[in-house]
């Protein structure tokens, strides 16, 4: 198929003022890197003359800074979902002048396909390879780029060299049917394979290819300390005792973990324990840990929706692509975070939270109620549907100041329904079972920091208790997060 081929700027010259783009990639991998750069200048020149340019931005998930940086800086972005990790699209979102609104990840695909988003004027995908009759191999990620290939207008390609033919064979493309003709996904083990390795557009919209060669650049996570180690620890600790006694499976169960230093930390120390048996992950990012583990026989097989590696892990998974090749599956991410597979498969879901209140309710995306960090992501849709949902988070924040143990959470992405376990440097609280009352007085003992327990014991007492179901101050409940604000430390609280 002899698509045309088009510099980066003759491409970006095709997106309009006012358009809806929808951008491949997952985890800031696998996403187009040289037109959004020249996007981002064409909106910076015709802003300097004095023309109006802002796009709609839809993504799979996080960008980057080839995405959300280079368009945020130059306000070329007039709304943006469904999740965002860079400071600069942050500045935006928060100071009003980009509008965000955040999703649950297995929900932005099926979305687009049944319209609640708009029209897709334009998708904008990395490819590592087009087959001779215009089949489209994706590169280090999937996310929604099919659905995105399905539904735009437009479709521009972005063919990144740098990965050689490596990346062949590794995708497997399945998307449900609509309703109401819907059937089961027919994932019943995490190897399963069910689709095809490529996407084939319809070459009537593929109004061109950017030939490009550039590596994902992924920032390094930052070395770990020993309260991400002991959180780790004490989350290995915790499965294990589950095993041990017949309450997780023999053979054990797949797991999902988040990206970031605890997930490595937890990763690496489920790895490290050898009375486990090797296991295999069903999650939405597959980061360095998985490679060494693989490595080492300990994880025998990892389906997500990118690979999020380090350059050296990229070239070390490359190099053993013989062994290592067959035990990876990158899938939409409809299929990686959907409810259905994540419930049949018993997926054991270990996610983070920024904070979590002593009755069970997290908060995985804003700042004091009111600022976003990043989004919700795909927390939710495994925390809901998990065999075990457990959520981790360092105790305390900003040296000691903040509490992330708090009366009540200032905003609440997964409520006490959907958690099962909390996790901290602390301990564990094993939130089966128990009763608000019960809840709180396990959280307080177990996860909050020896700094904060008799002020969140204060707060209990003050609440009307003897009367109510759920122990909750209204006067009370976000002193914690007054006394942050007004002077700079949760342990100036002064309840009533």
């Amino acid at each position: 198929m002899n698509y045309p081929f088009l510099t980066a700027a003759e491409a970006a010259s095709i997106i309009r003022h006012g358009d809806t783009v929808g951008i491949g990639g997952f985890s800031s991998v696998g996403t187009p890197k040289a037109i959004p750069a020249a996007l981002a200048e064409r909106a910076r020149e015709l802003h300097e003359q004095g023309h109006p340019f802002q796009v709609g931005l839809i993504t799979g998930g996080a960008t980057g800074n080839q995405i959300d940086k280079a368009l945020a800086e130059v306000q070329a972005v007039s709304f943006r979902t469904p999740f965002q990790s860079n400071k600069s699209m942050r500045e935006a979102i928060n100071t009003n002048n980009a509008r965000y609104f955040d999703v649950h990840l297995s929900l932005i695909g099926q979305d687009v396909r049944y319209g609640f988003l708009g029209k897709i004027n334009v998708a904008i995908i990395e490819a590592s390879a087009i087959t001779e009759n215009g089949e489209i191999i994706l590169s280090t990620s999937v996310g929604i780029s099919p659905t995105l290939v399905e539904m735009a207008d437009k479709i521009l390609i972005e063919l990144n060299e740098a990965h050689e033919d490596h990346l062949t064979g590794m995708h497997d493309i399945y998307l449900p049917d609509m309703p109401p003709h819907r059937r089961e996904i027919p994932v019943y083990r995490v190897n399963d394979r069910i689709g095809t390795i490529s996407i084939q557009a319809d070459p009537r919209k593929v109004a061109g290819v950017v030939r490009t060669c550039e590596r994902d650049a992924i920032a390094p996570f930052t070395p770990q300390n020993e309260t991400t180690l002991q959180i780790g620890r004490n989350v290995a600790d915790f499965l294990v005792r589950e095993w041990k006694k017949g309450a997780i499976p023999h053979e054990f169960l797949p797991l999902q973990s988040g990206v970031g230093n605890i997930a490595n930390a937890v990763l690496g120390a489920l790895g490290a324990d050898r009375q486990l048996p090797p296991f295999s992950m069903f999650t939405e990012v597959i980061q360095n840990s998985v490679i060494d583990l693989m490595l080492d026989g300990r994880i025998c097989f990892a389906t997500g929706s990118s690979l999020t590696l380090s350059d050296d892990k990229l070239d070390l998974l490359y190099d053993n692509m013989d062994t290592l090749g067959k035990r990876i599956l990158l899938r939409p991410q409809e299929i990686t975070n959907h409810p259905e597979t994540i419930r049949r498969l018993g997926v054991i879901a270990i996610n983070t939270a920024l904070e979590a209140d002593i009755f069970g309710n997290v908060n995985s995306t804003h700042v004091l109620g009111r600022q976003i960090m990043n989004g919700i992501g795909g927390s939710g849709d495994f925390a809901r549907n998990a065999y075990l949902s457990i959520f981790t988070t360092p105790s305390t924040a900003k040296g000691g100041l903040i509490s992330s143990i708090v009366p009540q959470v200032s905003h609440t992405d997964s409520t006490e329904h959907d958690v099962r376990i909390l996790i901290t440097e602390q301990g564990v609280a094993d939130l089966r079972g128990k009763s608000p009352r019960q809840r709180a007085e396990c959280i307080i003992e177990n996860c909050a920091h020896p700094d904060y327990r008799q002020l969140l014991w204060d707060y209990v007492k003050l609440s009307d208790g003897t009367s109510c179901h759920t122990p909750l101050s209204l006067r009370n409940a976000l002193k914690m997060h007054l006394a942050f604000a007004e002077t700079g430390d949760m342990r100036n609280t002064v309840f009533e």
